[in-house]
């Protein structure tokens, strides 16, 4: 099976895990849960890239294509083999984003720059909430 289709196949898995799996998150908790990402994060009017990429407009945006920021070549890959960003595709990868890598990639070698793991579902799915009142294509969540 090419790199390619093992991409696609791990998407659809990981979008039908957390389609089914996703409640709707708070944006107003998940603005407060934001200041544990605001050290490599930034976002807003002016923001610009830092250590980590801009998340403006993050959901329903192809993962590793903003301007000016250097990822590594898996996350770049990552949105080469089509992965979209969605609130639960977020919340997911912010329990821990190496994983997500690997398995979206199915790539035991695949990494990222971000290290922050959110432990807690609530949080993850709140900050996801709150990245959605920054974007423009934001999806609503699933039932």
């Amino acid at each position: 099976m090419g790199l390619a289709k093992t991409g696609i196949m791990a998407l659809a898995g990981l979008f039908l895990m957390a389609t089914t799996a996703f409640a709707d998150g708070d944006a107003a908790k998940g603005e407060g849960v934001f200041k544990k990402c605001k050290a490599c994060h930034k976002i807003g009017e002016g923001a610009k890239n830092a250590t980590g990429p801009l998340l403006n407009n993050v959901i329903g945006r192809v993962a590793g294509t903003v301007d000016g920021y250097s990822y590594k070549p898996s996350m770049v890959a990552a949105g080469a083999a089509g992965l979209i960003w969605t609130e639960e595709l977020v919340a997911d990868y912010l329990e821990d984003p190496k994983a997500f890598l690997r398995a979206f990639l199915n790539d035991p070698a695949a990494s990222t720059k971000m290290t922050l793991k959110l432990k807690k579902e609530d949080d993850r799915e709140d900050v996801a909430a709150y990245l959605a009142t920054l974007s423009a294509a934001a999806t609503p969540a699933s039932d």
